[in-house]
């Protein structure tokens, strides 16, 4: 998020609001600790104890095994004929708790933690399935070597440390080293494990981002930008980096890696009441072509040490692939402000080619069984916009991407993850009706006050009382919540994957290093210490109006790193900050019903076909790829340059770990499907590409091929002759591998 033009998000004061219903409250109103759907319908009083175990169930059977309490005594038998029932039932709770003292212990350890799919996990994992437990004695939580816990208890992090796990909301952390697949965490009480399938009709998404940790903005780590001025992007920002050796060179944005979000952020995520986070990722996670100059193949690692931090603490993953080669709207977050040359210009197919190899890469890591249940969500492009490139365009490639995704991870429920795209700036009703009949699709919408022109200027100070926020809570009501259950009726699964509490675009960098604010003067907006009661009260009427009106929602961004002065200089921006001070919600259960009872337009219920249920992959509206023509290219699309589809695929390297008899567990091999073996685009030998940054009406140079059938590419013509040759390289891994869990943390 940052450098939107002012028509990037049109208005929608006209929509009215009809109210999304996320699950209602328990009766009583009690936020602290409900009782988690997937734990029956029996309430909860308290949070469950330290020696509640998912492992060790027995202590649920015999932990109060005395019905008068351990030291109480039981009032004396009747004498005479009820005596001989009284034995009778006696031995009838007897019996019974045996039985529960051997039901539940097997339920809980045996069948409980595993996945649907238990025989393909145990398959393609080559031993005990994500989400199993392992067989022997668990310490109990609490202790030095606990392998999992709730509020209270001893947290040894991946980097040796340890300490107390705060979470007020009954979630469950869990990390095992003899079993560092396992799928049995969650965050909170109301949220299922990860080893149980997520409900998108009836299970919410309270989620963050975590921007800006390896997609740098300069308004998110500001103090970055401030020490090399001239740094617009994280382009400009790695080369003015890596000239400075003296400083650490470029090596300075792996230190940011190790540092800008840790464990502690995952596990303080949880006990917000959250439960899923967005991680917004780079294609330079994987490689760089010619002189990119971003820190290459370093990412990944640290990529994998969040993944596995979320799956200890029950939290879902949306990943994101935020950056593509060229830029898709050339933001500073794309790679590179100025030009968009993804699906535009001369090497725009090209790039396209470029883009759908990096997508594929990263479907086949979180496609595999020991993956998919911790990523559930995979957004394929972040932000292309539909006024620089155009709809049927982004539809085009939408679709050549889909139906990528699915011929690698099949098709129906469990297979693979969700497909998200983004809108495009079109807001996500424009999308209702694409690709109907496709297999577990969702349309992302990034709506933001922040970039509306003109800015509103009403006060968001009305008290504190009734009415707080003024007009601004009604505002996000009438203004999103019609539009998102629509495209939940018309669509399918719709999210807000970005949003904020922004009401202007005040801020340091929010615009960019290079652009003001066009509210004007900021001061009094960027200092928060200065805020009133009463703002910060409107603040947090507005977060929660925001909440309800969308219903699944990812916050832009966890945290708002210091600029230069020490501070946060857009405390807009901060879901953290705004939690320590008051004008966001810790608990955000309490913007259910912020937007009244007008009657949701949406049941709850999807059809089948759009969860992977009957009917999902029958698409009923294709698009041909290559599109026939696109913006500022001088001739039709099929006349552009592309690859070559020979080169050598680049696949992600699995973790390894340690467990506790010093051997090593490691787990699949990166690539989910092994049929998937098409070789890699690469370049033409003999082809003078023009610059695939700044190729906007390009000459187009001779000998540079044509654009692949879309039936994938399997055969390769050699320039210069007219035979075609099939080329299928070994799936060679590139990335470093990390030799142990916490080699990662330094």
């Amino acid at each position: 998020m940052a450098e939107r033009p002012l028509s990037s998000l049109p208005s929608h004061d006209t929509l009215k609001v009809a109210s999304y219903t996320p699950l209602p409250l328990e009766e009583d109103s009690s936020l602290a600790h409900p009782r988690a759907p997937f734990m029956g319908t029996e309430s909860l009083a308290s949070p469950p104890s330290q020696d509640y175990s998912l492992r060790n169930s027995q202590l649920l059977a015999t932990g109060n095994k005395e019905p008068y309490g351990e030291t109480a005594t039981p009032p004396p038998p009747t004498k005479g004929k009820r005596r001989p029932l009284f034995l009778a039932l006696v031995a009838l709770a007897v019996l019974a708790v045996i039985i529960i003292a051997i039901i539940v212990p097997v339920y809980f350890t045996v069948i409980k933690p595993k996945n649907r799919n238990t025989s393909a996990a145990a398959a393609s994992s080559g031993g005990s399935t994500p989400g199993s437990s392992p067989t022997g004695t668990s310490p109990k939580p609490g202790t030095k070597n606990a392998i999992m816990g709730g509020d209270g208890s001893t947290v040894l992090a991946t980097n040796g440390s340890t300490f107390t796990y705060n979470n007020q909301f009954g979630g469950i952390w869990y990390a095992d080293p003899n079993d560092p697949y396992n799928n049995n965490a969650y965050p909170n009480s109301w949220t299922p494990p990860l080893n149980t399938s997520w409900n998108f009709g009836t299970n919410r998404i309270y989620g963050v981002n975590l921007g800006g940790w390896f997609v740098l903005e300069p308004f998110i780590s500001p103090a970055l930008f401030q020490k090399y001025p001239g740094a617009v992007d994280e382009w400009t920002l790695s080369t003015l980096m890596a000239a400075d050796t003296a400083n650490g060179g470029l090596n300075q944005l792996e230190d940011h890696y190790k540092t800008f979000i840790t464990e502690d952020d995952i596990a303080a995520i949880a006990a917000a009441g959250l439960n899923w986070v967005r991680l917004p990722v780079p294609f330079w996670a994987i490689d760089i072509w010619d002189d990119e100059p971003f820190l290459a193949r370093t990412s990944w690692k640290y990529i994998l040490q969040a993944l596995g931090w979320c799956r200890k603490y029950g939290i879902r993953v949306k990943l994101d692939l935020h950056t593509i080669p060229g830029s898709q709207n050339g933001y500073n977050h794309s790679g590179k402000l100025g030009q968009i040359n993804f699906l535009r210009g001369t090497m725009g197919i090209a790039n396209a080619e470029r883009a759908l190899n990096y997508i594929r890469i990263f479907t086949e890591f979180i496609s595999q069984p020991e993956w998919k249940d911790v990523v559930g969500i995979f957004g394929i492009v972040n932000e292309p916009t539909i006024e620089g490139i155009g709809e049927d365009v982004i539809k085009a490639f939408n679709y050549e991407a889909y139906r990528m995704i699915r011929d690698i991870t099949g098709v129906g429920e469990g297979k693979g993850p969700y497909i998200s795209f983004h809108d495009g700036f079109g807001t996500v009703a424009k999308w209702a009706g694409f690709l109907t009949g496709a297999d577990r699709i969702a349309i992302d919408g990034h709506p933001y006050f922040a970039f509306d022109s003109p800015q509103a200027t009403d006060s968001v100070d009305s008290g504190t009382g009734t009415g707080a926020g003024g007009v601004w809570p009604a505002r996000a009501c009438d203004r999103w919540g019609a539009q998102f259950n629509n495209s939940r009726v018309g669509f399918g699964v719709t999210i807000a994957g970005e949003w904020s509490n922004a009401v202007n675009d005040c801020g340091l960098f929010v615009r960019g290093t290079v652009s003001t604010s066009v509210f004007g003067n900021c001061d009094a907006w960027n200092d928060y210490s200065s805020w009133s009661a009463g703002t910060k009260a409107g603040l947090l009427e507005l977060s929660k109006a925001s909440m309800d009106a969308f219903g699944d929602w990812f916050f832009w961004t966890w945290k708002i790193g210091a600029s230069q002065k020490g501070v946060v200089e857009a405390p807009f921006w901060s879901y953290q900050l705004g939690m320590q001070g008051g004008w966001i919600p810790t608990d955000p259960r309490t913007a259910i019903g912020k937007c009244g009872g007008t009657g949701p337009a949406f049941s709850g219920t999807f059809l089948p076909w759009q969860t992977g249920g009957a009917g999902a992959g029958q698409v009923a509206m294709t698009y041909d790829w290559p599109p026939a023509t696109i913006m500022d290219a001088p001739v039709a699309a099929a006349q552009l340059p592309t690859y070559t589809p020979t080169g050598t695929i680049s696949t992600l390297p699995v973790p390894t770990y340690t467990d506790t008899s010093k051997k090593t567990v490691v787990k699949g091999n990166g690539w989910a499907n092994s049929n998937d073996n098409t070789p890699a685009p690469t370049k033409i030998a003999g082809c003078a590409y023009p610059d695939p940054w700044a190729a906007q009406n390009s000459a187009v140079p001779a000998g540079c091929g044509v654009p692949a059938a879309a039936g994938g590419p399997t055969a390769v013509v050699t320039p210069g002759t007219a035979t075609a040759t099939t080329t299928t390289p070994p799936l060679i891994p590139v990335l470093p591998t990390a030799t142990t869990a916490t080699d990662i943390v330094r």
